[in-house]
C-alpha cells in the first residue's frame, strides 16, 4: 500500500476548525518556522480509508492467535482502558499542585502496595518507562548499594547464557563487566559454573525464574544463597512474572530487586510502540536508593525519568489487579501454565520440545533434527503459520536452542484455540515432508511475501523523502 505522503494531493484537506475563541498569541520569531511543515494533504474519505487499510494489515490479539514467546501477548480487559481514560487521570498536569493530585498519588501508593505484595518486595518506583529501563534502574540500585558500603571494587554481573539480551546490555551500560555462565543440560543454571565465577568482585546476578526456556529452576534458593554468600545481590528480570504471580514471590526466592513489565503482565497492550512501564521493586536494604516521582513525598536518590513515569499504564495495572483480586491473580498464572503445557503436549509427536519436562508459561520447540531431515527451518515454519492466520512465535531464541521456536499461549486463550493451533503445527509437519519448497516460499497469502530481512536490517529506510 502507498504511504499517506504518496496519497497527498496539493490543496486537499479535511480539517474544519471553528472560529478561535481565545486571544491569538504569536510565537517568538526565533521559534517560528521558516517554512511550512511537509504534511500530507488528503481528503477525509481518503484519510479514513488509509487508516482502515492499515488496520486490515495489522495482526493483533483481536485478530487471531499470537503466541509470541517471552512477551505475554494476551487479551486485556477493556474495563482497564476505560478506567485509564477517565478525565481525572488523563487531564491531570504533572506540575499540578499537590492538593489537586491526591487521587493520582493514591493510585501510585495502592499500586505500589499491591505489587510489593505480589513480588515480595518492600519498596516500589514507577519511574522507569519500560522493561529495559527498569533493568537499568534495578542494576543502578545494586551499584548504589555497593558504592555506599565502600565496595566499588565489585565490578562483575553474572548473566546466564539463556538470559534476555537486554540483561548483558544493561549490566554493561551500568559500567559492569558481564560474566556469562552456561546452562546445565536441563536448561537451568549450572551450579558448578556459577560457583566458579563467584568472588570478591561479584556485584550481582541477573536472572529470571522461570527462565527463557520456560522452566522453573528447582535450585533457585541455592542460587541466590550462593550469590549472597559471595557478597553480591540478586536481580530478578520480571519478563516472566505472568507465570508465577500469586503463586510464588521473587522476594521469597532471595531476589533483592525486580523490574516488572506492567505492559506484559498487568493489562496494558504489549507492543505497538508503547507506552509501557518497567516498575521496579526492591527489598528494604535498597529502598533508600529508589527514585521518587514528582507526585510522591520526598526525594529519591536516583531520577530515572520525568514526573511519575507512564502514569496511565499504572492506572491500568491497578484496575487489573483490583478486578482479579487475591483469587484471580494466581488463577491467571495457573491458566497460563496449564495452556502452555497443554499446547506443548498436543504438538509433541511432531515438533519436539527442547526440554521434555513440565514447563511454566512458555516452551521452546527444537527443530534442529527436523531441519536436517526435511530442509525446512524454524523460519520456514514460522512464515508458514502466517498463511493460517496465526502470528509466528518467537524465532531463534533463546540462543542455547538451535532452530528454536518459543511459544507462549497465555491464559486468555481457549482450549479450542489451542487445539486449532496444534492442528496447524501438525499440518505443517506433514507438509514439510511432501512439499518443503512450498514452505521455503511462505507466506503466500500475506500482504508481502518474504522480505530480504538481512538487507532490511542493514540498510533500513527510516524516513520518507518527498520529491
Amino acid at each position: 500500500m502507498k504511504l499517506i505522503f504518496e496519497k497527498s494531493v496539493k490543496g486537499r484537506g479535511s480539517s474544519i476548525l471553528g472560529k478561535c475563541d481565545v486571544e491569538y498569541a504569536a510565537l517568538p520569531e526565533a521559534l517560528a518556522r521558516t517554512q511550512a511543515p511537509a504534511l500530507p494533504e488528503i481528503s477525509e474519505t481518503d484519510l479514513s480509508r488509509h487508516y482502515t487499510e492499515l488496520c486490515h494489515n495489522v495482526h493483533g490479539v483481536n485478530c487471531g492467535f499470537y503466541p509470541l514467546g517471552s512477551c505475554t501477548m494476551k487479551y486485556n480487559p477493556r474495563i482497564d482502558e476505560e478506567i485509564a481514560a477517565l478525565p481525572g487521570f488523563t487531564a491531570v498536569h504533572p506540575l499540578a499542585p499537590a492538593d489537586t493530585t491526591a487521587g493520582c498519588r493514591e493510585v501510585l501508593d495502592k499500586a505500589g502496595e499491591y505489587l510489593c505484595e505480589v513480588t515480595g518486595m518492600d519498596g516500589m518506583t514507577f519511574q522507569p518507562a519500560a522493561g529495559a529501563h527498569g533493568e537499568f534502574t534495578g542494576i543502578l540500585l545494586i551499584k548504589k548499594y555497593h558504592d555506599s558500603r565502600g565496595e566499588a571494587h565489585r565490578n562483575k554481573i553474572i548473566v546466564p547464557d539463556s538470559a534476555h539480551g537486554t540483561n548483558p546490555a544493561t549490566a554493561a551500560m551500568c559500567g559492569y563487566q558481564v560474566v556469562n555462565i552456561p546452562s546445565a543440560p536441563n536448561g537451568c543454571v549450572d551450579l558448578e559454573a556459577l560457583k566458579a565465577v563467584l568472588g570478591d568482585d561479584t556485584a550481582g546476578l541477573m536472572l529470571t525464574n522461570p527462565n527463557t526456556v520456560g522452566i522453573f529452576d528447582e535450585n533457585i534458593l541455592e542460587i541466590t544463597r550462593l550469590v549472597h554468600e559471595a557478597g553480591g545481590l540478586c536481580y530478578y528480570d520480571g519478563a516472566n512474572l505472568n507465570a508465577i504471580m500469586g503463586a510464588v514471590r521473587p522476594g521469597d526466592m532471595g531476589f533483592d530487586c525486580i523490574h516488572m513489565n506492567l505492559h506484559k503482565t498487568f493489562a496494558t497492550p504489549h507492543g505497538g510502540g508503547g507506552p509501557g512501564a518497567g516498575a521496579v521493586g526492591c527489598k528494604a536494604h535498597l529502598k533508600e536508593f529508589l527514585p521518587t516521582s514528582a507526585l510522591m513525598e520526598g526525594e529519591g536518590a536516583l531520577q530515572m525519568r520525568s514526573f511519575a513515569g507512564n502514569f496511565l499504564v499504572v492506572v491500568k495495572a491497578l484496575a487489573y489487579i483490583m478486578t482479579l483480586g487475591r483469587e484471580g491473580i494466581p488463577e491467571a498464572s495457573a491458566n497460563a501454565v496449564l495452556n502452555a503445557n497443554y499446547l506443548m503436549r498436543r504438538i509433541q509427536g511432531t515438533f519436539e520440545p527442547a526440554f521434555d519436562r513440565i514447563c511454566m508459561h512458555e516452551f521452546v520447540l527444537d527443530l534442529s533434527e527436523f531441519k536436517k531431515r526435511t530442509g525446512v527451518s524454524a523460519l520456514d515454519v514460522a512464515k508458514s503459520l502466517i498463511d493460517y492466520g496465526m502470528h509466528p512465535p518467537t524465532m531463534y531464541f533463546p540462543l542455547i536452542v538451535h532452530e528454536a521456536l518459543m511459544l507462549e499461549p497465555t491464559e486468555t486463550e481457549s482450549r479450542e484455540t489451542l487445539d486449532w493451533a496444534a492442528d496447524i503445527f501438525r499440518k505443517l509437519y506433514e507438509l514439510a515432508e511432501t512439499d518443503p519448497e512450498y514452505m521455503h516460499n511462505a507466506p503466500h497469502s500475506a500482504y508481502i511475501a518474504r522480505p530480504d530481512e538481512v538487507r532490511a536490517a542493514r540498510t533500513p529506510i527510516l524516513r520518507y523523502t518527498a520529491e
